[in-house]
């Protein structure tokens, strides 16, 4: 909820039921008796027509509501009415909201109550992840309207006694405004938590994990864990599901105690450092192997894998499904399809997409998870999904390895964390998965957009591009590291300490965990901070209002 902001005059907040009355006078006032929009009425009361969809935040001085201003977000907009569909003239790919009745009272105009009324509302609306206003200007302000960053669009609406011209803001020039108009900003907070672990997390799952410990050998223990598979199950489409207590280079390390015991060649494909390092994992368990590799960044070569797998016989396919290193995502379908025609088992690396995208393992021998990155629980639990075709070894494999002893023992053959299991089935509880997606697909977009529109290149390619890991290459002569640095300082938290990422000089921003809707709108500028080639503001001109004016200047 957003907090209410004290000023030296007054209080600006969200109106409640109480300020209606109060609200439908000032309506009444000025878009009845000051700009003839209304026919008049007895009661000398206005209700918007919208008024039951309508967010309004008020400005209360003494007790008295001397300006208020509306956001509605239910489509079709007022505007929508007046011009038919605005999306034609509104950049692509936002979520707007409509910003209406902004009113104040005569003698409060020459003061801060107008600024803070829409600081406060733009915020509000950002935090709940709109980003991007739009709004009729009176053509009596369009001067003020475009010095703080209104674009005009289509042509003039209302009557010539109360002209108003269709106007947008995004939420990047919002961004920009000094603290004076951004009321607000200070109850958002700066900074966020762009890592690929560990991620930002809730405050009920924080508050599973602070629970009391229960003995894994609980009945009490035994069912959450149930309870847990099966929401994974469901989540992965997956037939069966395996937790230990461990990392996902334990779930890999299981895969690969299990191919071993295939007796088989296989193929492991790679197109970046954790493709690599399943390669690893078969080196050291001994695995016979053949690899095909595709530059890092670049989709793999699957006419080639198909060769690879048909011509060494291969008897299993290992893949990476969600390239954390370089933001690639590898076409799952036609890797299970590749496996299949050639009656091989298929093994996964689901650790970066499992959570941020949709993802069916229905026809995936194995596959590796964990409890961290999009999950957004706490790193502690290795998770390997599988079909049911597994097998113990005791004279083969070690014990903590053998992924057929954990089933025998219903998953828990050995200490496990209660507080870690309640905390990942506490979030996979939280979550609606299907809106989650949604965001990852649309904030990757955004985020892909911004960053391309400042001259940055990302290393993957948007055709193969996971929406959730942005692998971003920064301009000459700038440095990675010291970029990653002073946005920590600052609150940011992006990736650029791995060794992979130090040896390339890239930097990773990662949309696995929770964060904040305005955290996402305001990384870009942030960035720009932290760059020697930072994006050039556009210039400033002045306005009439002096306080508004001065305030802008000090900040270009």
């Amino acid at each position: 909820m957003t907090t209410p902001q004290q000023s030296t005059r007054g209080t600006v907040r969200l109106a409640t039921e109480a300020d209606h009355d109060a609200i439908h006078a000032l309506n009444y006032r000025t878009f009845v008796e000051e700009i003839p929009q209304h026919a008049p009425n007895a009661t000398r009361r206005h209700v918007d027509r919208f008024h039951d969809d309508n967010v309004y935040a008020v400005y209360e001085v003494n007790g008295r509501i001397v300006g208020m201003i509306s956001g509605r977000t239910q489509r079709p907009f007022s505007l929508d009415q007046k011009l038919g569909s605005v999306d034609d003239y509104l950049p692509a790919g936002r979520t707007p909201v409509e910003i209406r009745l902004l009113a104040v009272e005569p003698e409060f105009r020459a003061s801060r109550v107008f600024t803070q009324l829409v600081g406060f509302l733009t915020q509000h609306f950002l935090a709940k992840g709109f980003d991007l206003g739009i709004m009729s200007g009176t053509t009596r302000q369009l001067r003020l309207y475009r010095h703080l960053g209104f674009h005009a669009f289509g042509p003039l609406i209302g009557t010539e006694q109360a002209a108003y011209q269709p106007m947008y803001i995004t939420a990047e020039e919002v961004l920009m405004w000094p603290d004076a108009l951004n009321e607000g900003a200070d109850a958002l907070g700066v900074g966020a938590n762009f890592l690929p672990g560990p991620v930002g997390i809730s405050d009920v799952v924080q508050q599973a994990m602070n629970r009391g410990a229960t003995s894994h050998r609980a009945e009490s223990f035994h069912a959450r864990y149930r309870d847990v598979q099966w929401r994974l199950c469901a989540l992965a489409d997956a037939q069966n599901a395996t937790m230990l207590l461990g990392s996902g280079t334990l779930a890999n390390d299981v895969v690969a105690a299990q191919i071993s015991l295939l007796d088989a060649p296989g193929v492991i494909v790679s197109n970046g450092e954790f493709g690599e390092r399943l390669i690893d994992h078969a080196t050291r368990m001994q695995i016979p192997h053949t690899v095909v590799r595709a530059p890092w960044g670049e989709p793999l070569d699957y006419a080639e894998i198909a060769v690879a797998v048909r011509s060494t016989n291969a008897r299993w396919l290992w893949a990476v499904h969600g390239e954390t290193s370089t933001g690639v995502i590898n076409d799952l379908a036609t890797l299970t399809a590749i496996a299949q025609d050639h009656r091989a088992k298929m093994a996964l690396d689901v650790i970066s997409s499992l959570g941020t995208v949709p993802l069916s393992l229905r026809h995936v021998w194995l596959a590796s998870a964990v409890s961290g990155k999009a999950l957004s629980a706490f790193p502690g639990i290795a998770i390997v999904f599988h079909d049911g075709q597994i097998h113990s070894a005791s004279h083969r494999i070690p014990r903590y390895l053998d992924l057929g002893l954990a089933v025998q023992e219903q998953g828990v053959p050995f200490t496990q964390s209660s507080n870690l299991l309640d905390a990942l089935g506490t979030s996979l509880a939280e979550i609606d998965w299907s809106a989650r997606f949604d965001r990852v697909a649309h904030d990757g977009t955004w985020l892909r957009r911004a960053m391309e529109s400042r001259g940055w290149r990302l290393l993957a390619s948007a055709e193969h591009a996971s929406p959730a890991v942005h692998t971003l290459v920064p301009p000459v002569g700038a440095s990675a590291r010291a970029i990653g640095e002073q946005l920590r300082a600052a609150g940011w938290l992006i990736s650029f300490e791995s060794g992979y990422l130090r040896e390339r000089n890239w930097l990773q921003v990662c949309l696995m965990g929770h964060y904040a809707p305005v955290s996402l709108r305001s990384f870009p500028a942030a960035l720009d901070r932290c760059t020697p080639t930072a994006a050039v503001k556009p210039p400033v001109h002045s306005t009439p209002l002096g306080e508004f004016a001065s305030a802008r200047r000090a900040t270009a």
